[in-house]
């Protein structure tokens, strides 16, 4: 399965891009930001270098400053954010040489 398919791909993987050329206020590397952990832990490069502190308020504050329902794409934005990471996360680990159970890897 390619990145580009799983749920949430079109704001992640834009934000990651976004991250490597230093772009660290746009939504989706702020998105990224705070998801590092969990997409660095399943196999994606992120620069942890270039992460704003408090991503969350970050992302928070800049959406109160463009909208009039920042509590509510906040919350879908996190919804997108968590979705592209368990997709990521269930592909990594069904990846052969991820899958310590599976054939030929014991």
């Amino acid at each position: 399965m390619s990145l580009n398919e799983l749920p949430g791909a079109e704001l992640i993987l834009p934000g990651l891009d976004d991250l490597h050329k230093g772009k660290t206020n746009t939504v989706g590397s702020l998105l990224v930001a705070i998801a590092a952990t969990r997409l660095t832990e399943a196999g994606l490069d992120v620069p942890k270098d270039r992460l704003v502190p408090e991503p969350e308020l970050t992302l928070y504050g800049r959406l109160q400053d463009e909208r009039d329902d920042a509590y509510l794409y906040y919350n879908a934005l996190l919804n997108s954010l968590n979705s592209f990471c368990n997709a990521l996360e269930l592909s990594y680990k069904y990846q052969p040489s991820n899958n310590p159970n599976a054939p030929g890897q014991n």
